[in-house]
């Protein structure tokens, strides 16, 4: 939904990756069932389109870039009164019911077929945003962590991400559909906290070379090509994984702005919070080990931070005395989970993280996409899932609507 506040206007939605669901078929179907839902249960009125964050695994996107399967959509988009701003190009392939973990990088951004991915998106994108709006694209940061020790890997990285600001600006040229592609730090990923991320850009995006290789691909003038990837390369903030991080999301995404680093989109998320862990929660948290995605943890004991890639390290080093103090766990749990139910010896959330941005956004224009993931709905715990998944959707748009409007 488009919202209007000052000093711009914003496009609302929620990720499509909530819903289950690889191949175009069940995209199409999930959209069917429960945006009339939604609009309903939002009071929405003919003729104020609903705004769609559109996850795309490769095979869907395959499929849609179908030209009759693509005008069959904008059929659907039509008859929903809907339209798409934002595409989620982060999960290349399945991603609910079997082991996604460290898989859900791959391809990342070393390999030509992660730029192959995106680019099919964009070009289903240029042919999908309204007039006058633009586009975002979220995507890998870089890699796993671990897979980008050398020197080598990162200038993999940097070549291929040059590559598809040049695919975006010929598209742009070619379209008049301006589209951003924003990197989506993450713990243990290449770009994990805000030093890393505003390091990257300054220090290997922007660097002389980089840009003579843009300008070399584009065939400008280094100082186009600067404005070229500024235009498009920059950052999606996701709320949930800075939480994680112990970052202040109001500062960070002010770090950005300042440097000029853009922020496309940001998703609208909170993260599991355990304010002292204790020994009454072992058996709390081990509900929430799906076996299905990674939950990084970082522990914060003073000053210090912890940091383990899954949950089960994370508990095993409690046993062992290990990680003792404040835990932030990477599981996306309802924005609307009450906070002033948390206390010292329950779960709680991030919430008050979500709270701050979204008192940010009432004042400033950090960015025109807003987006609210929480795409582990269907591996939380029963006691948190009390409703169904089309009323949790809209309890969660009603509630970021009344933070940002009332």
């Amino acid at each position: 939904m488009q919202l209007s506040l000052p000093p711009q206007n914003v496009h609302l939605t929620y990720c499509t990756n909530i819903h289950a669901g690889e191949s175009w078929d069940e995209v199409v179907a999930s959209l069917d069932e429960t945006i009339p839902v939604l609009r309903k249960k939002l009071e929405l009125v003919d003729g104020q389109a609903f705004g769609i964050g559109l996850r795309l695994s490769a095979v869907a996107a395959d499929s849609l870039a179908q030209p009759a399967v693509l005008q069959e959509f904008k059929a659907q988009l039509q008859r929903l009164d809907a339209y798409v701003f934002t595409i989620n190009a982060f999960p290349y392939g399945p991603f609910h019911t079997v082991r996604v973990k460290e898989q859900v990088y791959l391809p990342d951004w070393r390999d030509e077929e992660r730029l192959r991915y995106t680019r099919q998106c964009a070009l289903i994108l240029s042919q999908l945003l309204p007039e006058g709006i633009e586009g975002s694209i979220s995507t890998v940061p870089g890699a796993f962590k671990s897979e980008t020790q050398t020197e080598y890997a990162q200038q993999q990285i940097v070549s291929q991400l040059i590559e598809a600001v040049a695919m975006l600006a010929q598209l742009e040229q070619q379209s008049e559909k301006c589209i951003a592609l924003a990197l989506e730090p993450e713990p243990c990923c290449f770009l994990e906290t805000m030093a890393e991320t505003t390091a990257f850009f300054c220090g290997q995006l922007w660097a002389q070379g980089s840009i003579s290789r843009l300008a070399e691909l584009c065939d400008c003038t280094e100082a186009q090509a600067t404005r070229l990837m500024r235009r498009h390369l920059g950052v999606c903030y996701d709320v949930c994984h800075a939480a994680v991080e112990f970052e202040d999301p109001v500062s960070a995404m002010q770090t950005l702005t300042d440097l000029g680093i853009r922020i496309p989109k940001i998703q609208l998320s909170c993260a599991l919070r355990i304010p002292v862990m204790h020994a009454g929660m072992l058996n709390e948290l081990r509900r929430f080990d799906d076996g299905v995605y990674l939950h990084q943890v970082v522990v914060q004991n003073q000053d210090s931070l912890q940091r383990y890639i899954d949950l089960p390290a994370a508990l095993a080093a409690y046993q062992l005395g290990q990680a003792d103090g404040e835990w932030r766990v990477h599981c996306h749990v309802p924005i609307f989970w009450d906070i002033e139910e948390q206390s010292s010896s329950k779960l709680g959330s991030t919430r008050a993280d979500l709270l701050a941005t979204l008192q940010a956004l009432r004042k400033q224009g950090l960015s025109s996409h807003l987006e609210v993931e929480t795409y582990t709905w269907d591996v939380l715990p029963a006691h948190l899932k009390t409703d169904s998944k089309a009323h949790a959707i809209a309890r969660e748009l009603s509630f970021i609507m009344k933070e940002l409007l009332t």
